[in-house]
């Protein structure tokens, strides 16, 4: 599933309202249906073209002290599905981060290129695949969280049907694992909640390279765009290790306003300010 700019996403898929479950025949076989539904949430989605927002990042410690910060992000859908997802993120406020960027161009199995312009030394920094496992500017999110999650990156497993979390608790959600096959993830599984209604992935578990359940993710507030895309306006991670969390808020959605390659580029981090 997609998780648009994320983690993303992150996600993680934001998808749009279609057929009902029951009007969708999946495979009896656990991995075929677990990836069949993957590639539904994903298939909705798709033509989208490009999107920017605004994003409200709420740091939370262990204490319950809390920081914010303000950010900027937009994202380019690319067609060719051996190729994953651009997008950018921007820090605003406060001002010991503003300017401060990151760019990812997502891939399938190859180790995603992602970069960070570093305003304090002018300089664009390549981030190393194998540190993608490492915490995103202080947050609960990893840096992979940021990157589109697209199907082909994992193997998937449906498990079983159940309630979905609130505050869908009336809506059915397809429960599955899926595996990352690309190198250096640093997790072993995800546990995914799909709505059946809507194919939105409302929760997301995510095991350590241990095997232990590390973090979990909440996608809530989801608003329809153009008809079809549907965003989740707030993501709620929690760590079960360090017990700190970290909310995303997504604000002043704008899709199709006609971004392109040139505004993805290593040249475009450090204009992004």
């Amino acid at each position: 599933m997609k998780l648009k700019a994320f983690l993303g996403t992150i996600a993680v898929t934001m998808t749009a309202a279609g057929a009902a479950s029951a009007e969708l025949q999946f495979s009896d076989d656990p991995t075929v249906k677990g990836r069949q539904i993957a590639e539904e949430s994903d298939r909705r989605d798709q033509g989208f073209k490009d999107s920017e927002s605004e994003m409200l990042m709420i740091l939370e410690n262990e204490y319950g002290e809390t920081s914010q910060r303000e950010l900027r992000q937009k994202t380019l859908e690319v067609p060719d599905p051996n190729l994953g997802d651009k997008s950018m993120i921007v820090f605003d406020v406060p001002k010991d981060v503003e300017g401060t960027s990151l760019l990812t161009h997502a891939k399938i199995l190859d180790p995603d290129d992602q970069w960070m312009f570093l305003p304090a030394v002018k300089r664009v920094k390549r981030i190393s695949s194998s540190n993608k496992s490492g915490p995103f500017m202080g947050s609960e999110f990893a840096f992979e969280d940021f990157s589109s999650q697209e199907v082909g990156k994992y193997d998937y497993k449906w498990l079983r049907d159940e309630p979905c979390p609130e505050p869908v608790a009336d809506r059915t959600c397809h429960v599955g694992e899926r595996y990352p096959l690309y190198e250096n993830s640093g997790y072993t599984k995800q546990i995914s909640w799909t709505d059946t209604t809507d194919y939105q992935a409302r929760k997301v578990e995510y095991y350590d390279r241990k095997g232990d359940h590390l973090k979990t993710l909440w996608l809530r507030d989801y608003k329809q765009y153009l008809g079809q895309y549907w965003r989740a306006h707030e993501l709620y991670m929690e760590n079960h290790v360090k017990g700190k969390k970290t909310t995303l808020k997504w604000l002043n959605y704008q899709f199709q306003v006609g971004l392109d390659d040139q505004d993805f580029s290593e040249a475009s981090l450090k204009r992004a300010r």
